[in-house]
């Protein structure tokens, strides 16, 4: 087992291959200063565009559906998908 601290462009770089799926979930757009305003901020969107872009691998992005997610990854194929949330509602069960 490794476990790596480094940032999203290294990492990506580093493990991409023809073979790679990866399953990123950024900060949803408008929630970028949550937990810390240092750790993923607006500008890293298109950051993450770009190296996505020039990837071997393939990839599954969990992000908010608004229009500058649109704008941002507009240059892929873009699949909207239904969920129902279970935080905080009577969904949970206690152990």
């Amino acid at each position: 087992m490794v476990i790596e601290c480094v940032g999203f462009e290294a990492f990506l770089r580093r493990n991409d291959s023809p073979g790679t799926l990866f399953y990123l979930d950024p900060r949803y757009w408008g929630s970028e200063g949550d937990y810390s305003k240092a750790l993923f901020q607006r500008a890293d969107f298109e950051r993450l565009a770009g190296v996505l872009e020039g990837g071997k691998g393939r990839f599954v992005l969990s992000i908010n559906d608004v229009p500058e997610i649109r704008e941002v990854f507009g240059g892929f194929q873009l699949t909207e998908v239904e969920r129902s949330y279970t935080v905080g509602s009577k969904a949970w069960s206690r152990w």
